[in-house]
């Protein structure tokens, strides 16, 4: 079967021909035909469902029941997550499970997950002790989970401290 973006497509607006690119869209790659001239976008009608389908997953909470099976907890993944991971790439039954951070597990279905392609995370904290209405110390950190060469602490005493 064709597919339509196989075709020229022509600019409503301007009638040019439209140039066939990729956008990224919640880690979505959508296949667009973008107008050089007014900027109109076209999204690909199957990539525009199922990025939809995706949104509406997306805005759905689940309450699951955690398990005890063996020497671990069990937890079920509702079958309209799984069936649609399996329309999106080839998936088999093995996931990564990681502790994203307190209070919050990752759950990673057959992507070839590695550090590359782990997500960047940059933070920032800032502290400030202040005594009997005056500051005392104050401290400033920052990291960044690509560059952890860069990650630094620094602190601040105030120049008169009083007691």
């Amino acid at each position: 079967m064709k597919d339509i973006f196989d075709n020229t497509i022509l600019c409503n607006d301007c009638k040019k021909p439209m140039i066939p690119s990729l956008i990224s869209k919640n880690g979505f790659n959508l296949r667009v035909v973008k107008c050089s001239k007014c900027n109109e976008i076209i999204v690909h009608p199957s990539d525009k469902i199922e990025y939809e389908d995706f949104m509406k997953l997306k805005e759905k909470d689940f309450n699951v029941k955690m398990r005890m099976v063996g020497n671990s907890y069990a937890v079920s993944i509702p079958r309209e997550i799984v069936d649609f991971m399996k329309v999106q790439r080839e998936f088999d039954d093995m996931v990564r499970l990681s502790m994203d951070q307190l209070g919050k597990v990752s759950l990673f279905f057959n992507e070839g997950y590695n550090e590359e392609s782990k997500p960047r995370v940059i933070s920032s904290r800032e502290v400030r002790v202040i005594k009997n209405g005056k500051p005392v110390l104050h401290s400033r950190k920052f990291s960044d989970s690509e560059h952890p060469e860069r990650n630094q602490t620094k602190t601040f005493r105030a120049k008169e401290v009083e007691e």
